[in-house]
C-alpha cells in the first residue's frame, strides 16, 4: 500500500499482513503531494505546481513538468502497462510512460475536468454536469453522458463508477466486437479498423485474428456497395471472405450454393435485397457488380480462400460468363480442370444454347462420348450454337488425341463421311505411340478411297513405311484415282504424284502395277513401269507410237539416265533416235531430237545410222552443236592435263628442296613414332624435319 502525507512531504510504502502493517520505504518531497498513481515499483507523483516520477526501489526522483492547476483540477491515473495519464498545462491530458517519455499525443480536454480514467482504449472524463468519453487511439470524443452535480470517478475491472452526492453510477465498456460491427453498420469503416489495431495488443492471437478478418470483410462490403470495387477486392482477399458470402447477394447465383449454407453476416443480407432491387430496376450498374463478381472469384479460384467450396465457385463463374455472354473465359473455364457440377451447368447451358460448351464441359470431367456427341449434334445442325466456327475440325482433333481407341472407332465413319481429306487426320495426326494398327485403319478407309490415299502417303512419306503392301497399295490408288479425273473434273488431280511415286519408290511391286495401268490410256506410267523392269526401249516405244509425244520421250531419257553415267543417256537417245528413224516420218522428230541434244550424242555414231537420203544442211546445227561440244571437252582434258604436271612439277621442285637439306643422325637417335632408335642407313623425315624409320611413316 501506497500513501502520501500533506503535513510531513512523504511516501510511505507499506507491507499489509493479516495482522499488523509497517512501512518499509519513504520517499521525501520538497513540496506537498497532491495525488499520486502506481505501478509496479514507479510512483507519478503531483505536487501543487509539477509532477514528478520517483522510483520505489532507487528512491530516485524525476521532475516531468510544471502546471497551474489547483488541487481539485490535479489529476494522475494509471493508464496501465508503465503509463500514467496526468492533467498537464493548457487543458491537456498528458500520456508519460515510467521512463519519463510520451508515446501518445496529447488528448485537448475541457478546462474544468475533475476526474479522468482510463478504460482501456477509452479516457473518461468528469465534468460538473457532463462525462465525455474520449477515444486514445485517434483522441476524438466518442461519447457523451449527461451527469449532473457529478463528484468523481473509480476505476473498476470493466469500467468505471460515477458518483454524485447521492448517487453511484455505473458505466460498463460494451465488449470491442460489438462497437466494431456498429461502427462497421455505421459505415465508419476507418474507424473501425482503427480501433481493431489499437486492441491488437489486448488480444488473444487467435481472437484477433478472427475478428480482423471479419472487420475487414464488414469494411468490405461497404465499399463493395458504395461501387469501390478496387478496395473491396482487396479488402474480400485480406479478410479472407468465404466466396459463398459473395455469391449469395446475386440472385441469379443463389443456385449454385448448397442448401446448408448459412452466412456469418447480416449486413450482408440486408445489402443483398438491395442488390436484388438492383438486379431489377438498374441492369447498367448491376454489370459493374456482376463484373466485381468475376474479378473476385477469379482472384481466389484455387487458393486456400476457396479449397471448402470450389464446386460453388465454378459454377457461378460458370453462370456469370452465361450471364455476360463472355464465350473466351467460358471456355477457359470449362477447358481447364474445374468443379461444375454437371447436374447444375448442364440445363444453364442448354438454356442458353451453349452447346459447344457444354461438349467441353462434358471432356473435361472424363465424358468424352457426351462430349463428342453434343459437338456431332452441332456439325449436323441438330443444335445451333455460333461460338465456334470449325467443330468438325474441333471433333477431328478431339478424336486424335484420344487415347480411348474405341470411342475413335465409333466416331470414324461419321467423321470420314463429312469430310474424307480432314477426317482422316483422326488417324494420322495421333501420336506416335498411341497409333491403331495399321491394317484396322485400311478396314475403316475401306469405302473412303480419298482418306485411304491421304493414309498411305502418311504411311510412306511421313513415317517412311517400306512395306511393300502400302507402296504398291499407293500406287494402285493413284491409278484408280487418275482414271476417275479423267471423267470427274472436280477431283484433284494426281498424276503428278503417282509418276512421281513409280520413279522415286524402291518398294512396289512393278509387274503388279504393271498389269493395271498397261491396257489402259496412262502411257507415261506404263512407260516408266517398264523402264523400273530394265526395258528401255519398249518404253519408248509406248512413248513414241502410243503416246506420240515426244517431248515426253526425250524426258524420259534425262529421268532415266539420272544416277548413271554420260554413256547411259547416249545410249537411251540412240535407242530413241533409232525408233524415230525407223517410223514412217522421221525428218521432224529425229532433227528435232538430234539438235537438242547435240553435246549428249556422239557425232560418228549418229552419222552411220543417218539415211543417205539426209542432207548435210539438214542435220548441220547438230553437227555443229557436236564438234563444238567435242572440241571443249578436248580443251578441257587438255586444261587438266596441264593442271596434273604443273601440280606433278610443284611436288618434285618440293622433293628437289629436301633432298638438299643436311640431316644429322647421332647414334642414339630414336625414331619419332616408335621411339625405338635408328639402326638402318635408310630413313625417312617429316615436314617438321623430325626422324623416323621408313616402315613407321604409315604411321605418322
Amino acid at each position: 500500500m501506497v500513501t502520501s502525507s500533506s503535513r510531513r512531504r512523504l511516501i510511505h510504502i507499506y507491507v499489509v499482513g493479516v495482522d499488523k502493517w509497517e512501512v518499509v520505504k519513504e520517499v521525501p518531497l520538497h513540496q506537498d503531494p497532491v495525488a499520486l498513481a502506481v505501478d509496479g515499483t514507479s510512483l507519478c507523483v503531483a505536487t501543487c505546481d509539477r509532477y514528478l516520477l520517483c522510483d520505489v526501489e532507487t528512491g530516485s526522483k524525476e521532475e516531468l513538468f510544471p502546471h497551474n492547476h489547483n488541487r481539485q483540477r490535479v489529476i494522475v491515473t494509471s493508464a496501465g502497462r508503465g503509463e500514467f495519464l496526468l492533467n498537464g498545462p493548457e487543458s491537456l491530458g498528458m500520456f508519460v510512460m515510467k521512463t519519463g517519455i510520451c508515446q501518445r499525443p496529447p488528448l485537448q480536454w475541457p478546462q474544468e475536468v475533475l476526474a479522468a480514467r482510463v478504460c482501456f482504449p477509452y479516457i473518461l472524463t468528469l465534468q460538473p454536469q457532463v462525462l465525455s468519453v474520449y477515444s486514445m487511439l485517434d483522441q476524438q470524443c466518442k461519447q457523451t453522458v449527461s451527469l449532473h452535480g457529478a463528484k468523481g470517478l473509480l476505476s473498476t475491472s470493466d469500467g468505471v463508477l460515477a458518483f454524485t452526492e447521492r448517487d453511484i453510477f455505473s458505466l460498463r465498456l460494451v465488449p470491442v466486437e460489438e462497437q466494431i460491427q456498429a461502427l462497421v453498420g455505421q459505415e465508419r469503416v476507418e474507424e473501425a479498423l482503427l480501433l481493431l489495431d489499437g486492441v491488437q495488443s489486448r488480444c488473444p492471437l487467435d481472437s484477433y485474428k478472427e475478428l480482423q478478418k471479419a472487420v475487414t470483410c464488414l469494411a468490405g462490403f461497404v465499399h463493395f456497395y458504395q461501387e469501390g470495387f478496387s478496395e473491396a477486392r482487396e479488402l474480400f482477399i485480406t479478410g479472407e471472405l468465404d466466396p459463398r458470402e459473395l455469391i449469395l447477394l446475386y440472385p441469379d447465383m443463389r443456385s449454385c450454393l448448397g442448401n446448408d449454407f448459412e452466412s456469418q453476416f447480416d449486413q450482408g443480407k440486408k445489402k443483398g435485397r438491395a442488390l436484388q432491387v438492383l438486379w431489377c430496376e438498374d441492369t447498367n450498374i448491376f454489370h459493374h457488380y456482376l463484373s466485381f463478381l468475376g474479378d473476385f472469384l477469379r482472384a481466389v479460384r484455387g487458393t486456400e480462400q476457396d479449397s471448402a467450396c470450389s464446386a460453388e465457385v465454378d459454377c457461378a463463374l460458370l453462370r456469370l460468363y452465361v450471364g455476360l455472354g463472355d464465350t473466351e473465359k467460358l471456355q477457359q473455364l470449362v477447358i481447364s480442370p474445374n468443379e461444375c457440377r454437371l447436374d447444375h451447368c448442364v440445363p444453364a447451358l442448354e438454356q442458353n444454347n451453349r452447346f459447344f460448351v457444354l461438349g467441353s464441359l462434358y471432356q473435361s470431367h472424363g465424358r468424352s462420348i457426351d462430349a463428342i456427341k453434343t459437338w456431332v449434334n452441332i456439325a449436323d445442325g441438330s443444335h445451333r450454337d455460333d461460338s465456334c466456327s470449325d467443330v468438325y475440325g474441333h471433333i477431328v482433333w478431339t478424336l486424335s488425341q484420344l487415347e480411348d481407341k474405341d470411342i475413335v472407332r465409333n466416331f470414324a465413319e461419321w467423321t470420314l463421311q463429312k469430310n474424307q481429306e480432314i477426317g482422316v487426320q483422326i488417324f494420322t495426326k495421333r501420336q506416335p505411340d498411341d497409333r491403331l494398327e495399321t491394317q484396322e485403319v485400311f478396314i475403316l478407309l475401306e469405302k473412303y478411297p480419298l482418306a485411304l490415299v491421304l493414309y498411305l502417303e502418311f504411311l510412306i512419306h511421313d513415317l517412311s513405311s517400306e512395306e511393300e503392301r502400302h507402296h504398291s497399295r499407293l500406287a494402285l490408288a493413284y491409278v484408280t484415282q487418275t482414271l476417275q479425273e479423267e471423267e470427274e473434273a472436280d477431283l484433284r488431280s494426281t498424276r503428278g504424284k503417282l509418276q512421281h511415286l513409280l520413279w522415286e519408290s524402291k518398294f512396289y511391286d512393278v509387274s503388279n502395277v504393271y498389269e493395271r495401268v498397261k491396257s489402259t490410256t496412262l502411257h507415261i506410267e506404263t512407260a516408266i513401269l517398264l523402264g523400273r523392269s530394265g526395258e528401255h526401249s519398249q518404253a519408248l516405244q509406248v512413248l513414241v507410237h502410243r503416246k506420240r509425244d515426244p517431248q515426253a520421250a526425250e524426258a524420259y531419257c534425262c529421268r532415266a539416265a539420272q544416277g548413271h553415267n554420260a554413256h547411259f543417256r547416249q545410249a537411251l537417245l540412240l535407242t530413241l533416235l533409232q525408233i524415230y528413224l525407223s517410223s514412217e516420218d522421221p525428218t521432224s522428230t529425229a532433227v528435232d531430237l538430234l539438235n537438242n541434244n547435240s553435246q549428249a550424242f556422239a557425232a560418228e555414231k549418229v552419222v552411220q545410222l543417218l539415211p543417205d537420203s539426209w542432207s548435210v544442211q539438214l542435220v548441220s546445227r547438230f553437227l555443229v552443236g557436236s564438234v563444238r561440244a567435242t572440241l571443249h571437252q578436248s580443251r578441257i582434258v587438255k586444261l587438266q592435263k596441264a593442271l596434273a604436271r604443273a601440280e606433278l612439277m610443284r611436288h618434285k621442285v618440293t622433293w628437289m628442296q629436301a633432298s638438299k637439306t643436311i640431316f644429322r643422325l647421332d647414334k642414339e637417335q630414336k625414331c619419332k613414332v616408335c621411339q625405338r632408335v635408328l639402326a638402318e642407313p635408310q630413313f625417312a623425315c617429316n615436314l617438321h624435319g623430325e626422324l623416323m624409320h621408313v616402315g613407321c611413316t604409315g604411321f605418322f
